[in-house]
């Protein structure tokens, strides 16, 4: 599955020079880790509480803009509830495409704005764009 999401990110991203962010790190790097291997990709990871040194602390609540200035897609794993609304308006403010992929069977805490269910080959996850 995560191979699946990671693929579909690269999808996204395409051949071109490209800015992706991941918000809300922790522990996990199964997908950062894939995106570093391509030329194309600059990516910026973020958290509250960096757990390495290629993490930049940052806040989704009140976020450092000049963090996110060009980034083109934004993506979160398993995003607390409380913080996905700050997901979605960061997206809307820079213009990027936003990609969640929530705990299994958990519902989006995105307000108003509606993101559509993406099922690509056995990953499941929403999209803004």
């Amino acid at each position: 599955m995560w191979q699946d999401f990671g693929e579909y990110i690269l999808m996204q991203a395409g051949d071109e020079e490209i800015k992706i962010a991941e918000i809300g790190v922790g522990a996990f790097s199964q997908i950062s880790d894939l995106l570093n291997e391509k030329d194309n990709i600059t990516l910026i990871k973020t958290d509250i509480a960096p757990k390495d040194p290629t993490t930049v602390k940052d806040d989704i609540t009140n976020p450092d803009m000049e963090l996110y200035d060009g980034v083109d897609i934004i993506y979160s794993i398993r995003p607390p509830s409380e913080l996905q609304p700050y997901l979605v308006e960061l997206a809307q403010k820079i213009g990027s495409q936003l990609i969640i992929k929530p705990l299994t069977n958990e519902d989006l805490n995105t307000g108003r704005v509606k993101m559509k269910l993406k099922n690509f080959k056995k990953a499941s996850f929403y999209t803004l764009r």
